[in-house]
């Protein structure tokens, strides 16, 4: 929570399991039933929605720019999501699953980071995508 700006019920990680600034970021997030959006999420069958399975993903790289780069930033830095690209959902995150990111830095162009970033459940793929950051004053 130090290092993101984010709070519930919009903070989607739990716990940064490893990190190698400019390089790779793992993280978790434990997903519950009593999280917000399973309410109105097919109530029937509650599967995280898409949207947040990829902004979870988006944060965990976030989280990886801020920890490469945190010693040059301002406190008026943020790191905002520019993109998503290739997305592809490869199964369903449900409540009760452990949602395991993985993300790497592919490079840093012009001031955007663009990120390989792959979430799983149980060592399944559930979802991956490219994700492009950068840094911006507010």
């Amino acid at each position: 929570m130090n290092l993101l700006p984010h709070r519930y019920p919009m903070l989607l990680i739990d716990r940064v399991l490893e990190c190698t600034p400019y390089e790779h970021l793992a993280s978790i997030k434990n997903v519950t039933i009593n999280e917000p959006f399973f309410v109105g999420h097919f109530p029937q069958k509650p599967v995280m929605p898409g949207v947040l399975i990829l902004e979870s993903l988006a944060q965990a790289c976030g989280m990886l720019a801020f920890r490469s780069v945190q010693d040059t930033l301002s406190p008026n830095d943020v790191i905002y999501l520019v993109g998503i690209d290739k997305a592809r959902f490869k199964r369903p995150v449900e409540p009760g699953d452990q949602f395991k990111h993985e993300v790497t830095v592919r490079r840093v162009t012009r001031g955007i980071w663009i990120f390989e970033a792959k979430g799983s459940v149980d060592g399944q793929l559930a979802a991956e995508c490219e994700v492009r950051c950068t840094v911006r004053s507010v």
